[in-house]
Parts: C-alpha cells; structure tokens; sequence
C-alpha cells in the first residue's frame, strides 16, 4: 500500500514461447527466469499481493515454492494469439480488488523493486492513472525508414536532418516491456494499460530494460546480472 492506495502485481507466464521454448523457466543465474520478477514483486514497499498467472504446472510450483499466490490460466488464455489484458482480466475477476494493477512481465529479469517503487512514486507525484517504462532508443528514429525491394535510399532521411549531428536530434523513446501500472477500473474500461490520457512515462535504462525474446537476449541478460554486487 502507498498513499492509502492498494496495488496488485499480476506476472502473466504461459508454458510455450516459440523463440526460446520454456524461457520463464530457463535457469538465469541460478534460479528461473520468472523468479527475478516474483522476488522484483515481493521485495517492493508499496506491493500488497503478487500473483502468478499460468497455463503451466511448473511454473505454478516454481512459483507456489516462492510463497505467491497463483491462478492456473485456461488453456484458451494461453494461447499464441492471447493478449496480457486476457490474462490480466481473468486474474481480476478471480481475486479480491485492487485500486491498482501492476503488469510485471517475467522476460524482464533486471527490472527489480526499486524500479516497482519508483514507477508507483510517479504515479502519485503526477495524480496519473496510469505508469508505463520506457527506455531511450539505441538508434534514433529520425535516422531510420523503409527500403522497397530496389534498396534504393532516395529520400531516405529528410533533407532538414542530412547537415545534423546525431546527438543533436531529439531523442526518441520505446516501451520497455519491464512496468505497466494502470488503474484497475480505467483498465477495465479501456482494457488495454496504454491509456488514451492521464498516462506517464518512467524512464529506464537501457541495461535494466532488456526483454527476453530470444536467446541472444537471455545471453546479455546473464552477463550483467553475473556482474552485479
């Protein structure tokens, strides 16, 4: 609880992944990949409750040893083409309510309760409904576009941005995937945490902000938390 408002953390991990089979599982740096975001959920100062939701029996008991509530999801909101909201709305409709929902998804392990409390911290300084994390792109977006099957580049960055230093340009920003912090009742309504208003950003690092996808992800996700006091 924080400010008198109450929070509960949903963590959606299904069974199949098709880049890197099993991954919220896999063995990072001695424990499961979802550990790191149960543990992220448990150690935070303003988190009531953390939940697990799965379609997975071993994720279940992984998360059971860790002392969270869990959800088994249906198998029909397991699925590939299942969305977060799917998971997220079937865990609220199983639980007691909440003020607020915390999205916190297990592909990103260096996300950690500092991260959780400082989100929920904006979240009060702004009177925001919702919070989401975002980190400063590696490339900027003014430098990039398409290419046809000619691979021509004519007009492939504008005529005002060729004489300009790339640390001049503005810098642009994408969703992380690490935090999404909503109101419960405004993400029912719009059933998505991206709200159309009243909606802020937290800005993380771009070494936090790794989203495990792919197995190249998973590799530079063990190498800095290997380096970690």
């Amino acid at each position: 609880m924080f400010k008198n408002k109450t929070f509960l953390a949903i963590i959606p991990a299904r069974g199949g992944s098709k880049r890197l089979p099993r991954k919220n599982i896999l063995n990072l740096c001695g424990k499961p990949l979802i550990s790191w975001s149960i543990e992220a959920g448990l150690k935070s100062k303003y988190i009531d409750k953390v939940v697990v939701s799965s379609d997975d029996t071993e994720i279940l008991n992984i998360s059971n040893e860790l002392k969270v509530q869990v959800i088994k999801r249906p198998d029909e909101l397991a699925s590939d083409t299942s969305t977060s909201f799917d998971a997220v709305k079937h865990a609220i409709d199983n639980l007691e309510s909440y003020e607020y929902i915390l999205l916190l998804q297990p592909t990103s392990p260096l996300r950690n309760e500092n991260h959780i409390d400082k989100a929920i911290e904006i979240l009060e300084e702004k009177n925001a409904d919702a919070v989401v994390s975002v980190c400063e792109m590696n490339h900027n977006l003014l430098l990039s576009n398409t290419l046809d099957d000619s691979l021509s580049m004519e007009g492939f960055i504008s005529d005002n941005l060729l004489n300009n230093r790339s640390q001049d340009l503005k810098k642009h920003y994408r969703l992380n995937g690490a935090i999404y912090l909503c109101k419960t009742d405004k993400l029912l309504k719009e059933k998505s945490f991206f709200l159309k208003k009243n909606i802020f950003a937290y800005v993380m690092n771009s070494n936090n902000s790794i989203d495990i996808d792919r197995k190249e992800d998973f590799e530079l996700a063990s190498l800095y938390l290997s380096q970690k006091p």
